[in-house]
């Protein structure tokens, strides 16, 4: 894959993710150096304004941007790029818009490069500050459209700020009249920099470099230094954080004083430290709702404590010696062992005071640690590591032993995130010293599992991943010998975290921690094996993860434990239910791993949680019991041994006592309720599978009274999770049935057999939808054994359900459930000649058929738009899966008319509107035809279908997209059997309302229909469809209004042409017909402006076609509605200019002056009477009003006179 080629539309999220992240970094230098050279060359041409202007600004832009994540390629290229542009600044002719055009190209390579790399390639030279000076002071600072020249001469002046001269010597004369000063250089540049320092655009960060650079130079913090720190503390004290004006000036003065603090040398600093420190006390920062100001406080805070102490390397730090991964490979490869670093316990500068300050800001930073933005906790974490690495040792461990306070459960997840950065700073620097691993290691194990509930959700995704940071700071600071005693919770801990974290980043974030453990340390147990599964990539799919990776690495005993323990113990409890149900599963499969310890061990403890109060553990803890009691189960079959060979009595008693204990406390009731049943059923499933000794127990009936009453009460459930539900219950029971209703094999106990299907079959005609949908789909999930006998009697009950009637012609989600329960008895019963009570067979498979295809004409529609497709989608594929089932045991029972139905009512479904029924249709309709096992009998034209649509194009062709789809589904529009039905299909299509189906689909009729054109026969057979179509669907509203765009675009496309040479043809005539009936007494604004663009084409057809066509355009120019008045006047004008024939000439100015010179919005008094002008002059006679009572002229609409 080329760089500049992006992933395949289409595709799956997470593989165009990946594809970004795999080449985001992957440019290998500035391929844009031509192009961005003549950009630059060109900006005197379109500095003035304008599309040109914004053109080369967005372009420059665009080409920038591709470095952001590889900015070092532009260094070669910066000189040359800024040369450019500062000969434009320098130069005295150029006009002030180009400057600022240059500026702003400046300020993009600035912000992708950053401006510390930048700035060194400013010129400074003496010569250089007063001209960029002079720049500065004459810029206006509130000119919004200017601030990038502001900001990048200001950083240009900083820059100059370092020339090694005296700022005095380039002052000259100051007094230039008597009497009158000018300011010296440096007062000028305090002067600007002071008041940059509090305005509200970007150039105040630059200001704040400025003074940074400025303050500190010899010669000016002699002079200078005091009093900008006066005027900067003056500032703070004024304002206040609760104005936006106080907020930019505390921004501004916080910015300059951490860059003085951090650029200046200590002993010019040390004076003001505590005075700004005390200032900064009185803000009461902490207490800002402002992020940035709490981060500067932050930043200022920690500058100054290291101002209190003296800069040094920590002597009693620790210190390890091989810092190359590549020479620590080797050491292992070789097996020899690094030499142990030497640590000093003694420290030189151990009796040094510690400055009073240093407390105050050592105490600041703890609180900052804990606050609520992470870049002030990050900003915090980084200062307690500079001032700990200057502390003595006994100081710096209390720090260390302060920051694990963080790690309280007392505390809010602020802290431990800030805790867990803290720590990794510390580790980083080599200030926490072995001693200290054993508390250390304690509290980040207890971070990577950190997830506290809040409400409906969790906080802690950002602890687990500042925690998986400290994993990794670890790995590369310290020497295996000093983690190895905890290198078994470390490498445990991160695997969890790397499969069964909820968060995709955390999981990342684990993989690489335990990635850099595997490379620095080299200790952890199968760490190659387990990197190459479960990878950065790999663990990006949860499912993946928790289900497959999971399973990979449970194969190492080492890790099988804790990993089971931590589902058990976090995971089955979690808020997320689709983490609880990801865990019970993942349970099933680990229990495979080790079943003693899951028999033993961990189904006590989830059977005791069954009880729990808490309704996740409760939920999560019954699925779990079911699953793993079906992995031990599936286990002991393999030794054809009972699962009670690994459950004892007690557990078999837990498991029975489970729904008695639910129902007893009502908890199948109220709020959780839902919740219990599902977990319940899935409980009844897994356990009838496992063949659970309980036949005949008591526990069977209650089962199946949860399961029934779950079904009748479906419509009580959320219907977010309503299909959950009722698929849970379906498939317990038929589980439930298959295991424990049978009496003798193949045989049901007749009892339970007749209270079931009656009870069944009574409930398919309850008023309530949803229930109708349960009971239909138990009826289809019944074992063949239950059907026996009553196969009929269910079939019966289950078309009824399938059935549109009046009073239920809403309820599509029961007719599709209804639907795939039908088909499912089929698959169940299969196909056996003569015994329609116990199989498929000649005597019920045409009933079967029939209701089938009676579903494929359901186009209900309510407020959740075409509902029918639900039930057209079920009727496709239960048509295809009888239709296979047939066909491979007794392919006679095909009839050839039914199955031309059955093709027939596919193909009009693959030409419809809607993409991905359109596509499923396809598919049904392409297996049916290329199914040779054996192939299916009686398909029309299979010959010219497989020529059609061959089998090597089946994988290529997405069905879904128009443009691929109608081009090849209306070429069946040549075979006569199909071309009704298609071009039914693409009359809704090219009427539809999204602009790619209609473009493809109309596209494709007219290169179809211009293929005809030269063949009289087809054409006419091709109208002559098209009437009957039209004749059969008249007041069809889902079909005629779309069917009157369409025959307006073929006759404004001439696709019927060659039927205007012959008067009163017989096409015109009829479809005139149709058309006046389709829109007589029709208040369907739509329809009315369709059937008027069609009349205006009728006019083409000359004789009697014509005249009737242009009295139904009169009397619509008095229709009720003005919008249909204006809009027949305005069509008309334009069809007698397109149709010059249709009137004389003498007159075709009369008119059209008429047509466009009328108010047809007036009162209709008025424009009958122009109306009335108009038949005159077209020949036509005038329409006549007739009163409402005895209203039946076919030349008469009503509203029109």
């Amino acid at each position: 894959m080329a760089l500049s080629d992006e992933p395949a539309a289409g595709g799956p999220e997470e593989e165009a993710e990946d594809e970004t992240l795999a080449f985001g970094a992957a440019l290998e230098a500035f391929g844009e150096s031509a192009e961005t050279r003549a950009l630059l060359g060109r900006l005197r041409e379109v500095h003035g304004g304008g599309a040109e202007r914004e053109v080369a600004l967005e372009r420059f832009r665009v080409i920038m941007d591709k470095y952001q994540e590889q900015p070092h390629l532009l260094d070669p290229h910066l000189e040359w790029m800024m040369n450019l542009l500062l000969d434009i600044v320098q130069d005295q002719t150029s006009p002030a818009s180009l400057v600022h055009l240059a500026f702003k190209f400046l300020y993009i390579i600035t912000k992708v490069r950053g401006y510390k790399t930048f700035l060194r390639l400013f010129p400074h030279e003496v010569a250089d500050v007063e001209p960029v000076l002079d720049l500065v002071t004459i810029q206006n600072p509130k000119d919004h459209e200017a601030w990038e020249t502001r900001y990048m001469l200001l950083l240009w002046l900083s820059v100059t700020c370092l020339i090694p001269f005296d700022f005095s010597r380039l002052d000259g004369n100051l007094l230039t009249q008597p009497g009158q000063a000018r300011m010296s250089i440096m007062d000028r540049i305090l002067q600007i920099a002071e008041s940059y320092l509090i305005v509200s655009d970007k150039a105040r960060d630059a200001a704040a470099v400025l003074v940074s650079r400025f303050i500190t130079r010899p010669d000016v913090k002699q002079s200078k230094m005091a009093e900008f720190l006066d005027w900067s503390l003056c500032n703070l004290a004024r304002s206040s954080f609760q104005t936006m004006q106080g907020v930019i000036t505390m921004d501004g003065t916080l910015q300059a004083l951490a860059q003085i603090f951090k650029h200046g040398k200590r002993e010019d600093c040390l004076p003001y430290a505590a005075t700004v420190l005390r200032c900064l006390d009185g803000c009461r920062l902490p207490e800002s709702n402002q992020t940035l100001l709490r981060k500067l406080g932050v930043k200022l805070v920690q500058r100054l404590g290291l101002t209190f102490l003296k800069p040094k390397v920590a002597a009693w730090r620790y210190q390890r010696g091989c810092r190359s991964l590549a020479a620590n490979l080797q050491l292992l490869t070789q097996g020899q062992s690094e030499q142990k670093p030497l640590i000093l316990t003694e420290d030189d500068d151990e009796d040094d005071d510690v400055p009073e300050g240093v407390e105050r800001v050592i105490e600041q930073l703890l609180v900052g640690l804990k606050d609520k933005d992470t870049v002030v906790r990050w900003s915090a974490a980084k200062g307690i590591g500079r001032m700990a690495g200057r502390l003595p040792r006994a100081l710096a461990d209390d720090v260390v032993g302060s920051v694990l306070d963080c790690f309280s459960f007392q505390e809010t997840d602020k802290a431990w995130h800030g805790g867990c950065l803290a720590l990794a700073e510390l580790g980083r620097r080599g200030l926490l010293l072995p001693s200290r691993l054993v508390d250390v290691v304690a509290v980040i194990l207890k971070a990577l599992t950190y997830d506290e509930k809040r409400g409906a959700c969790s906080v802690g995704t950002n602890v687990r991943d500042a925690a998986c940071y400290v994993c990794w700071a670890f790995a590369r600071a310290y020497e295996p010998q000093e983690l190895k005693p905890f290198v078994t919770a470390i490498s445990s801990a991160l695997v969890i975290a790397a499969v069964f974290d909820r968060d995709i980043n955390c999981r990342r974030a684990a993989s690489a921690a335990f990635q850099e453990n595997v490379g620095r340390q080299g200790t952890f147990p199968h760490g190659i094996d387990i990197l190459t599964t479960a990878d950065y990539f790999a663990v990006g799919n949860r499912s993946n993860c928790f289900l497959v990776i999971s399973v990979f690495i449970a194969g190492f005993p080492e890790y099988t434990q804790p990993m089971i323990d931590h589902l058990v113990t976090m995971k089955i409890s979690h808020w997320d239910g689709v983490i609880r149900e990801l865990a019970a599963r993942a349970l099933h499969n680990l229990a495979q791993q080790a079943p003693e310890f899951s028999a033993t061990q961990v189904f006590p403890r989830l059977l005791s949680m069954t009880l729990s109060p808490d309704l996740h553990m409760r939920h999560g803890s019954i699925l779990a019991c079911a699953e793993v009691a079906y992995a031990l189960y599936k286990l002991a079959a393999q030794e054809n041994r009972p699962v009670t060979d690994h459950l004892d009595e007690q557990a078999v008693q837990g498991l029975k006592q489970i729904h008695q204990q639910l129902y007893d406390r009502q908890l199948y009731r109220g709020l959780g309720g839902q919740l219990m049943r599902q977990a319940v059923c899935v409980l009844i499933e897994k356990l009838s599978l496992s063949k659970m000794p309980f036949r005949g127990d008591t526990v069977i009936d209650g089962w199946q009274w949860l399961i029934n009453d779950t079904l009748r009460h479906l419509h009580l459930i959320s219907s977010h999770s309503r299909q959950q539900m009722k698929d849970a219950a379906v498939s317990a029971l038929a589980a439930l049935c298959s295991e424990y209703y049978m009496k003798e094999p193949g045989e049901a106990d007749p009892a339970i057999q007749e209270e079931l299907i009656t009870q069944y079959l009574a409930e398919l005609r309850n008023p309530e939808e949803m229930t109708r949908c349960g009971f239909s789909l138990a009826l289809g999930a019944l074992p063949g054994f239950l059907l026996k006998g009553r196969l009929q009697q269910v079939l019966t009950g289950l078309r009824a359900v399938t059935h549109t009637s009046p009073e239920d012609v809403s309820f599509a989600e029961s007719r599709r459930d209804g639907l795939k329960a039908i088909a499912r008895i089929c698959q169940t019963v299969g196909v056996k000649a003569g015994a329609p009570d116990e199989a498929v067979c000649g005597e019920n498979v045409s009933q079967i058929y029939c209701a089938l295809l009676g579903c494929m004409d359901d186009y209900t529609t309510d407020s959740r738009g075409d509902v029918g497709t639900w039930v057209r989608k079920a009727a496709m594929t239960s048509l295809m899966d009888l239709t296979l089932l047939l066909a491979r045991s007794q392919p006679e029972l095909i009839e050839a008319h039914t199955c031309e139905r059955i093709m027939c009512c596919v193909a009009q479904q693959a030409s419809e509107k809607i993409d991905r029924f359109r596509a499923h249709a396809a598919s049904v309709f392409l297996t049916l035809l290329h199914f040779d096992s054996p192939p299916i009998p009686h398909v029309p034209h299979r010959g010219e279908l497989e020529k059609l649509f061959p089998r090597s194009d089946v994988a290529s062709v997405n069905w879904s997209a128009p443009s691929q789809a109608f081009p090849r589904i209306t070429q069946l529009l040549g075979l006569p059997t199909y071309r009704y039905h298609v071009l039914l299909g693409l009359v809704v299509s090219l009427g539809g309302l999204t602009e790619s189906t209609i473009r493809h689909s109309t596209q494709s009729l007219f290169e179809y229909m211009k293929g005809i054109q030269s063949d009289p026969q087809a054409l006419g057979s091709f109208s002559g469809t098209l009437l009957q179509i039209f004749e059969d669907n008249l007041l069809n509203e889902r079909v005629s209004v779309p069917l009157l765009k369409t025959l307006d675009h073929v006759l404004t496309h001439g696709c019927f042409d060659i039927f205007t040479t012959e008067e009163d043809h017989p096409f015109a005539v009829k479809l005139l017909a149709l058309c006046k009936k389709e829109i007589k007494n029709s208040k369907d604004i739509q329809k009315l402006l369709s059937g008027i663009a069609v009349f205006c084409e009728m006019v083409q057809f000359p004789g009697d076609v014509r005249r009737q066509a242009l009295l139904q355009l009169c009397l619509l120019l008095c229709h009720r509605f003005p919008l249909i008045r204006k809009t027949t006047a305005s069509q008309v004008y334009e069809t007698l200019l397109t149709y010059s024939d249709v009137v004389g000439a003498d007159v075709l100015d009369e008119v059209v002056t008429v047509l466009s010179d009328t108010a047809w919005d007036a009162e209709l008094a008025v424009v009958r009477e122009q109306r009335n002008r108009l038949c005159d002059l077209l020949g036509v006679p005038r329409p006549q009003l007739v009163p409402q009572v005895t209203l039946s002229p076919s030349q008469h609409e009503p509203g029109a006179c």
